[in-house]
């Protein structure tokens, strides 16, 4: 056996190598190593290299001489890190050109494989340092592989923004650098959202792709239920269903929901769906009760409604409240205090800036609002239980079973156009939007119904008759379908339908022990006030 030459034993304690004759290739193995072991991708190319090449060695040792001379002992170093795969470098390539200066000098030793040692540890450092960068390599591309499925992981995640947020400090705070990346994500994603949700639906049927005018002509055929169902379909048609064109032949049609006869809107800041969804709880009787204001002593108030503001009547007094912001609540400290009668103010409105009373001395006054003008006059022969202004037009009705049309000029005041023989006692009376008619409620008396209309002719055109032949003491309409009653027991208030001659509903506000007339109604779309003896009643009807 020839020693191997100088240096070799240096070399082989660097690299952890045994110096021994070189062994003859893997049986069937044809200049190339077997498969990959189990370390994955990246791993078995340095570590095997080595197990392979002490193996070698070792098995030389037994062998001595039996190998064919063909050393090979740095092949197993180059490989593509991905693969596991050494490459088609032999192993006197590896070798270096000692080995094949060692192999003229000595057949002999070209045999064993000792002179090839050296060069051969070179290779496989070579080789160590070759396979470790290409295991960095495939280390990033499995790195960028992973972050990109985590993108697209977050990216199916988005239609549930809240757990995305919870776990995108999780999945990425060991990643330098990728918070404002994510934010700026969020930010887009957030974006197109918006704009997926104003823009047409790319797919769908043909319907959706027409103009939008020809849209509207076609949905404004559909009912509330159909515009509700189609709402659902996709955010866009959410969008376009909630056009107020569509929705005011609905509400046109609804109780309550702002609109005259004539299609005037009185609410134009309010959408037009939001009131005809409280409308369906006018019509169905939905609505939650509660007390505004209480007396301490029995009245007969009387209220009308302004903006932000309550005019509510104590007495001979006309007090001004301010509504807070839900509608449902005062401020108790009053604005405004008006004053003028001998007796308890029976009715008054507010009309043109000025408020009209009528009193229990049997007369009428005029006030103006922001200054302290007051001009009263002597109307009927008993107690004028209810006025109501519109177009320039005072009409009275009293005890003495008539009803008088005066008007509102400065010049005129006091001078009585139309004198109406009611048969009965009127308590309540109110003027048509259209300047044509007006109804009367009356107290049941006799053999005439209670709630007539006429027109300025005083002639008679529709009558409905009260449950259960109670007197009527207030009546208040939205100008549309809608009719609001007071009765004189029980404090009940019932909704009508103009179209209907059955009653809709009936709110009974107080019980046996404290029975009282209604004395008062106003409504707004959302809410109904009622003014007792003792408290003045809501009924909130946006929120039942």
């Amino acid at each position: 056996m020839v020693s191997p030459p100088p240096g070799a034993a240096a070399v082989a304690a660097r690299t952890g190598l045994r110096v021994g004759p070189a062994p003859p290739p893997l049986m069937g193995s044809q200049g190339r190593l077997g498969p990959p072991g189990n370390g994955g991708p990246g791993e078995g190319e340095g570590g095997e290299a080595r197990n392979l090449q002490e193996g070698r060695v070792a098995r030389g040792k037994r062998r001595k001489g039996k190998g064919k001379g063909k050393a090979r002992a740095g092949q197993g170093g180059r490989g593509s890190g991905a693969e596991g795969k050494p490459g088609p470098q032999t192993a006197k390539e590896a070798a270096g050109p000692g080995a094949e200066a060692g192999a003229r000098a000595c057949p002999r030793e070209e045999a064993e494989g000792s002179g090839s040692v050296e060069e051969g540890a070179r290779g496989i450092i070579k080789g160590d340092e070759g396979s470790a960068g290409a295991g960095k390599e495939a280390q990033g591309r499995e790195y960028r592989k992973k972050e990109a499925w985590r993108v697209r992981a977050r990216r199916r995640e988005g239609a549930r923004p809240g757990r995305a947020q919870r776990q995108g400090g999780q999945a990425w705070a060991d990643i330098p650098g990728t918070g404002v990346a994510m934010a700026a994500e969020a930010g887009g994603e957030e974006e197109e959202a918006a704009r997926e949700s104003a823009a047409r639906p790319a797919a769908g049927p043909a319907l959706w792709r027409l103009p939008e005018e020809l849209l509207l002509l076609i949905c404004s055929y559909l009912d509330m239920r159909a515009l509700g169902r189609l709402a659902q379909v996709c955010r866009w048609l959410r969008r376009f269903t909630s056009c107020d064109l569509l929705w005011r032949r609905i509400a046109r049609a609804s109780l309550n929901s702002g609109f005259t006869r004539l299609g005037t809107d009185l609410m134009t800041s309010v959408p037009v769906k939001e009131r005809v969804k409280v409308s369906q709880n006018w019509r169905l009787g939905r609505c939650r009760e509660a007390i505004l204001l209480k007396w301490r002593c029995s009245q007969m108030p009387w209220m009308q409604l302004e903006d932000d503001s309550l005019y509510i009547s104590q007495a001979n007094f006309i007090l001004a409240y301010q509504f807070r912001p839900d509608g449902a609540s005062l401020n108790r400290r009053p604005l405004g205090v008006f004053a003028g009668h001998d007796e308890d103010v029976c009715h008054f409105v507010l009309a043109n800036s000025h408020i009209i009373s009528a009193g229990g001395d049997g007369k009428i006054g005029v006030h103006k609002i922001h200054s302290t003008f007051t001009v009263k006059y002597s109307a009927h022969e008993q107690e004028v239980n209810c006025v109501d202004c519109k177009g320039g037009i005072i009409v009275s009705g009293s005890r003495d079973r008539t009803a008088k049309v005066w008007p509102l000029a400065s010049g005129r005041l006091g001078q009585c156009l139309h004198t109406i023989q009611t048969e009965d006692r009127v308590w309540s009376i109110a003027i048509s939007p259209l300047l044509s008619s007006f109804v009367t409620g009356t107290a049941c008396c006799g053999h005439f119904s209670p709630l007539r209309i006429w027109d300025l002719n005083r002639k008679c055109v529709m009558e409905w008759e009260e449950p259960h032949d109670s007197t009527l003491y207030c009546l208040q309409t939205d100008g549309n379908h809608l009719l609001a009653t007071g009765s004189s027991y029980y404090g009940v208030v019932r909704l009508w339908d103009r179209r209907q001659r059955a009653c809709l509903h009936a709110f009974p506000l107080t019980s046996t022990p404290l029975s009282s007339p209604v004395y008062c109604l106003r409504l707004t779309t959302k809410h109904l006030y009622a003014a007792l003896s003792y408290n003045l009643h809501v009924l909130d009807f946006q929120n039942p």
